[in-house]
């Protein structure tokens, strides 16, 4: 386990301070002067699942993403205990820096039932390991990107977390409109065993990370290179997740992206996430504000 990876769990560790009521720290996005969103989202769901019985795991969530978040400040998370019912247990997190909410969250936890099943094919990609890391590909558009701080910025963001394109990524296809799908393979870099072996741990990590490439569809399709070219501005306004399957989020997943809509200043992007063995994992859609600056047109 890297440096990175470890600071990462060290920012889901939140701190109790009362009952039902926990503290969490922040780093700031890369590229913008906020909170990254993947992070309040991960912390609120921990904040939920430290109040939930072992044996009842997260099937779904459901947010919303009121005020940017301050990364010089703490985030107190506040649980409301909603429902504990025989199969299922709800819980409802509101996060709130200055006195004010910054994000909401409802998240469904169940037991155990075995079922009907079914799922959508895995799409056909390339193996992760033949894709060039972050490392290898960043470097690659730094004269598109805003500054020359942008490439460090980015890869020290994407440190705890092996992110891997399946096609060319939104700045490296500026100017030519495309298809609004988009692929990546991604894995923490490096195990989590002990403590952070934990299945609400994993469904965490992928909750933060879920957050990190989904919008890039949106932009595909507009041919916006985004945030780190500067033809875009943006953030994540609700986010809702369902895990249908287990996961290890320490091994590679397939996230896949795409956008169906873009209207009225926002864009849709829904995504799966698929084991490499082809299980569907989890399932995600996101309205995010998309707005172009002016003189970007």
């Amino acid at each position: 386990m890297n440096d990175a990876l470890q600071g990462l769990l060290d920012l889901l560790d939140l701190e109790q301070i009362e009952e039902d009521i926990f503290r969490g720290t922040s780093d700031a996005a890369p590229l913008v002067p906020r909170v990254f969103g993947g992070q309040v989202a991960a912390q609120a769901l921990v904040a939920a699942g430290r109040t939930v019985p072992a044996d009842r795991l997260a099937h779904s969530l459901h947010a919303y993403f009121l005020r940017p978040g301050d990364p010089g400040a703490p985030i107190v998370y506040t649980v409301d205990r909603i429902r504990d019912g025989h199969s299922f247990t709800t819980r409802r997190v509101v996060a709130v820096q200055h006195g004010q909410p910054i994000f909401h969250l409802s998240a469904s936890f169940q037991l155990h039932e075995d079922g009907l099943e079914h799922q959508e094919r895995m799409p056909d990609v390339p193996d992760p390991l033949s894709l060039p890391t972050a490392e290898e590909l960043l470097p690659r558009y730094e004269h598109l990107f805003l500054g020359p701080g942008v490439t460090e910025r980015m890869l020290q963001a994407r440190a705890a977390v092996d992110v891997r394109y399946v096609d060319e990524p939104p700045f490296g296809s500026v100017g030519r409109p495309r298809e609004p799908k988009s692929q990546v393979w991604f894995r923490t870099n490096g195990k989590l065993d002990g403590a952070a072996d934990h299945p609400l741990l994993h469904v965490c990590l992928a909750t933060y990370v879920s957050d990190m490439t989904l919008l890039d569809s949106i932009l595909l399709a507009h041919g916006r290179g985004g945030w780190a070219v500067g033809d875009i501005v943006g953030a994540s306004l609700d986010h809702a997740m369902w895990f249908h399957r287990p996961f290890r989020v320490d091994d590679w997943l397939l996230y896949d992206q795409e956008s169906p809509s873009a209207s009225g200043g926002r864009g849709l992007a829904k995504g799966r996430i698929f084991t490499a063995d082809g299980r569907l994992a989890v399932s995600v859609i996101q309205e995010g504000v998309m707005r172009v600056p002016r003189g970007k047109k």
